[in-house]
């Protein structure tokens, strides 16, 4: 079996949602189209603990509801060299009630300093924006109407643990 060459580096994804189904996204400078708060895995930590540690870093919000592991998936990123992303999506419930806010990324990333401009936005919005590194791919399995809708049945990729 031919062994596939590049890079593996562990991503954690923030779908964070409001009891209404709102979506939280931003945007950056570093990149076209709508972002989530998201990161790699440090050390030891597990998805769900660098999940926690991005939203944080990369939002502010300090308080989210119960986590839901949604999905993984590996993404390639098609640029010399070539690079695969081990990718962790969660989904969280957020009582926020600010509609548009700019966060100031803390932390220790490449990314330290930059100011993300947030805004929520409705499921039907969402699903007609640019995204980049295509980090809409898993939108549909969030619940229309909040976490407190119906339970999600989400696929699993094997291999791949909380």
């Amino acid at each position: 079996m031919e062994q596939t060459r590049g890079t593996y580096v562990q991503k954690a994804c923030a779908y964070l949602t409001r009891p209404n189904g709102d979506f939280l996204a931003f945007e950056s400078p570093e990149h076209n189209g709508l972002q989530v708060p998201k990161g790699t895995i440090e050390g030891a930590e597990s998805p769900r603990e660098a999940v926690f540690r991005e939203i944080v870093e990369e939002s502010g919000i300090g308080s989210i509801g119960p986590t839901t592991h949604l999905t993984s998936d590996v993404w390639c990123r098609r640029r010399s060299p070539l690079k695969h992303y081990v990718r962790h999506f969660y989904h969280a419930e957020v009582y926020d009630s600010r509609d548009t806010f700019t966060h100031t990324v803390t932390g220790t990333g490449e990314e330290v300093g930059l100011e993300f401009e947030y805004q929520w936005i409705d499921h039907e919005t969402a699903s007609s924006r640019q995204f980049a590194l295509d980090l809409d791919d898993y939108l549909y399995l969030l619940p229309a109407g909040g976490a407190h809708s119906s339970a999600i049945d989400a696929p699993r990729v094997d291999g791949f643990s909380d």
